[in-house]
């Protein structure tokens, strides 16, 4: 994890903005800040981003938006902050393409250790990865370039889609918790809500299923967790 990663945050309160940018600065990352969803957009066009913290709250473009804007055009991990504890609001922006949320109020420590996942994800190579691919029923996974396909087409993943693909890809048929899938996704599961993988699961359905309602690859394991279709 390089410490001269760049950072955009994205918060329109002043207190909460010096708050999250001395600890940033202090471990040696370069903060880029935004006080609203236009200036958001504008920031992460003039700089090379490593890592979006984007309040849900915001003047002109609120954070939903902007996340929704910035997925299209990116596959930059984006961390989104709320200013209340809303369901709603925390699947939408996983919906959207969110990697992780934080619901404020939250501790420095706290704050610093999703960082630091984040960016961990998004510069190590897939870990307990065997060769430079993996082929399953259809599903080619490209371990080097970050791609996939279903059926010879192209499926445009975010950073944690194709992190939840590889991990249970590379084992057909092997069950996983939701708490299995928090470590492997994350590295640990402080801190964040199993519902999570829900979430995920539901939208890597929807791109690589030909009906996410009747799955082909991907399925639940009642009262488990997760399993991918087994080689026949």
């Amino acid at each position: 994890m390089p410490e001269s990663a760049t950072i955009l945050l994205v918060d329109d309160e002043e207190s909460i903005q010096k708050l999250l940018t001395y600890p940033l600065e202090h471990e040696g990352f370069h903060v880029v800040q935004a006080r609203d969803g236009e200036e958001a957009l504008q920031r992460f066009e003039e700089n090379a981003v490593d890592l979006v913290i984007l309040d849900i709250m915001l003047p002109k473009l609120d954070g939903l938006e902007v996340c929704r804007r910035l997925r299209a055009r990116s596959a930059v991990p984006i961390l989104m902050l709320t200013a209340r504890d809303d369901e709603l609001d925390k699947v939408v922006g996983l919906e959207l393409g969110a990697d992780d949320y934080i619901t404020k109020p939250f501790s420095i420590r706290e704050f610093r250790s999703r960082v630091r996942a984040a960016l961990r994800r998004a510069q190590l190579p897939p870990a307990g990865a065997r060769s430079d691919a993996i082929e399953v029923e259809g599903v080619s996974i490209d371990l080097a370039k970050r791609t996939a396909e279903v059926s010879g087409e192209p499926v445009q993943l975010t950073y944690l889609e194709f992190e939840l693909l590889r991990t249970l890809a590379a084992n057909p048929g092997r069950v996983y918790s939701r708490q299995a899938l928090l470590e492997a996704l994350w590295g640990g599961s402080e801190y964040r809500d199993p519902r999570t993988i829900d979430v995920h699961v539901r939208h890597l359905r929807e791109k690589i299923e030909p009906d996410p309602s009747e799955p082909h690859y991907l399925f639940t394991v009642r009262g488990v967790g997760y399993r991918f279709r087994e080689v026949t």
